[in-house]
């Protein structure tokens, strides 16, 4: 079984609010209809416990060697390509809604990761990091203060 690749890195790349919202407009009228290449987003979860981030993707039918993770301290970029598989070119659709194609999600991070500490499975449709977190250090050496209010 491959393993999957991480990219580490300092920065994320986001698209422009103004390329997205374009983009939605015509893809809610008619989803075969877009003016660039088609971006899905697949369905995710991001949960913490008291160590470690879990992020969960739902990308049925996405083979691991078409999928990237870049991970930064900050942030985690899943982007990929799930393939068409029509049966036939020349059938007319009835009914579309599995999208294929690129699709890519950024998901900022509610705490900063240790990058020795990730992981990450890919079974039964589902990929799963597994981001353990910076241990929390103590910056106050002051005592603390009471706080009266008036």
């Amino acid at each position: 079984m491959e393993q999957i690749k991480i990219r580490f890195g300092n920065h994320i790349e986001t698209p422009t609010t103004e390329d997205k919202s374009f983009e939605d407009i015509f893809q809610s009228v008619n989803p075969m209809f877009c003016f660039s290449k088609r971006v899905w987003r697949p369905q995710m979860d991001i949960f913490e416990t008291r160590d470690e981030i879990i992020i969960q993707a739902e990308i049925a039918g996405v083979r691991q060697e078409n999928m990237v993770i870049e991970l930064s301290d900050k942030a985690v970029k899943i982007s990929g390509v799930r393939k068409s598989s029509q049966p036939d070119p020349t059938a007319t659709y009835r009914l579309a809604e599995i999208q294929f194609g690129r699709f890519e999600r950024i998901l900022y991070l509610p705490s900063v990761i240790d990058m020795e500490k990730v992981s990450a499975s890919y079974d039964n449709g589902f990929l799963e990091l597994k981001l353990g977190k910076q241990p929390k250090t103590n910056y106050s050496s002051k005592p603390k203060l009471p706080i009266d209010f008036l």
